[in-house]
């Protein structure tokens, strides 16, 4: 995923993570969208007349895809393990519904706030922002800025938290493909690695690439990753496909799998899958760059129900290959053969190169915050210095918690579920309430709401219980030092 900044005269947009940004000059009030032409009619439709170049409805499916498929897709069979070869498959898709319905919910109040306010678009704290001076509360139009600097936060957490995975990963994947590379052979029918001649702790390979990705973070112009992001993309595309082919063959009796696994389990399952489903931050700025938006909440039904069939079958696939063996990421599960080193090697590649396009998203946020409060001369050794605490930052937080599963239902829980499961439904109370809801919407909306906050919460324990247990090193699968 990559990133791209959308500007407007008082609108900046740091939530998607989907194309290279633009750094040039804040566009002119005569290069904005004649912002009477914005309309939303009764009937749910909304266009943005004016607007003739932008993506096509297809670029747009093809963005939202890619905006949702990454290191949470691999660990998705160790959350099916986490809730049981019956209720993970159920959960995932009732996870799906909700997680869609969301993002509509976004899109949508989103379209009534720029037909409101005669904006040519919103990012995502923006329409947290506007929602909040449009509603009744006088207390929360006096501190609607704080919205804003919600959503912010998340993003930051989200992103960076994503950037913490991928030093885990990269570890991980790195450390098996070195540890086994003297045993490598061209065998690929056998289910699980070969002995592995311990080398050095996962730790010291996170510090190894340390280096590599300040000098990758110093890039503050994507545009030149351009190529190098499409090389990453048919790296990964290449990847999947391989681990599909593995694990659809020689598949095992899968009835002494458990149906329905221990209830302390579960919360783990829902941060490892809202960590997946986590790709509510790039559907306003994919749909504000479309050519026909009003198209854009059919993209969003196909793309996501193309998405949670992938999830499906891979996270029960995988379960089902790999059994109570799973690790953190499927590909740790992949024979020590050429064929499947590679596939660890082509992945981690993709990986490497999307941590600069999730970084870029939490660093827009942070940088200018703090390089405008220095002198001119200093502004470029300043931005240097905050990348590079940053990436410190993230590169700490890896190496205390060296365990892939922990840390992805980490971030899920506390910044993943914030951002698409508990805002959306509380938006449109805030943005719809003056004009009249149903008891039952609202209804609708406090429950989605609630049951956010309580894989929030549970999801958040669960996950630094795992972490603080003392037998944790000898008993979960989640180590994969």
């Amino acid at each position: 995923m990559s990133a791209r900044r959308l500007r407007n005269e008082d609108c900046t947009d740091y939530s998607s993570t989907e194309a290279s940004p633009i750094r040039d000059s804040q566009s002119s009030s005569s290069d904005l969208p004649d912002f009477s032409s914005i309309q939303s009619d009764s009937c749910g439709r909304y266009q943005r007349i004016g607007e003739r170049t932008g993506t096509t409805s297809f670029q747009t499916l093809i963005h939202l895809l890619k905006g949702n498929i990454g290191t949470g897709l691999l660990s998705l069979p160790l959350a099916v393990k986490n809730a049981g070869l019956v209720l993970g498959p159920v959960s995932l898709v009732v996870m799906g519904f909700v997680a869609v319905h969301c993002m509509q919910l976004l899109v949508k109040c989103s379209h009534h706030l720029c037909a409101k306010l005669q904006k040519p678009f919103l990012d995502y704290g923006n329409v947290v922002m506007c929602s909040l001076e449009e509603c009744p509360s006088p207390w929360l139009k006096q501190h609607s800025h704080w919205g804003r600097r919600l959503v912010d936060f998340f993003l930051i957490i989200t992103q960076l938290g994503f950037c913490c995975v991928y030093f885990v990963f990269l570890a991980d994947n790195i450390k098996q493909v070195v540890e086994v590379a003297n045993a490598t052979t061209s065998n690929c029918h056998q289910n699980g690695t070969l002995a592995e001649t311990h080398t050095m702790d996962n730790r010291l390979y996170m510090v190894c690439f340390l280096l590599p990705i300040i000098l990758l973070a110093f890039i503050r112009n994507l545009k030149c990753l351009a190529p190098f992001s499409t090389l990453a993309n048919l790296s990964m595309l290449v990847s999947l496909i391989l681990i599909y082919q593995f694990i659809c063959t020689n598949i095992p009796d899968p009835s002494t799998l458990p149906y329905v696994a221990g209830w302390k389990k579960y919360p783990l399952f829902f941060g490892t899958a809202i960590f997946a489903f986590e790709g509510i931050g790039v559907v306003l700025p994919l749909e504000n760059k479309m050519q026909k938006p009003q198209e854009f909440p059919l993209i969003l039904c196909v793309g996501m129900s193309m998405v949670t069939m992938l999830y499906l079958s891979l996270g029960v696939m995988g379960y089902i290959r790999f059994g109570e063996a799973i690790k953190g990421s499927v590909t740790l599960n992949l024979p020590a053969c050429w064929l499947y080193q590679s596939v660890k090697i082509l992945y981690s590649f993709g990986i490497f190169i999307t941590y600069a396009l999730q970084f870029f998203v939490a660093a827009e946020i942070i940088v200018p915050f703090v390089v405008s409060r220095v002198s001119e001369r200093w502004v470029l050794a300043c931005d240097l210095a905050v990348r590079t605490f940053l990436v410190l930052v993230t590169c700490s937080l890896a190496v205390l918690i060296p365990h892939l599963g922990i840390v992805i239902t980490l971030v899920g829980s506390v910044s993943s579920s914030a951002l698409a499961l508990i805002i959306p439904p509380l938006l449109e109370i805030a943005t719809y309430y003056s004009e009249g809801l149903s008891r039952w919407i609202i209804l609708k909306n406090v429950v989605i709401s609630v049951v956010g906050c309580v894989g929030f919460v549970a999801g958040t324990y669960v996950s630094i219980e795992e972490l603080v247990s003392p037998l944790h090193n000898t008993t979960t699968s989640i180590h994969l030092s």
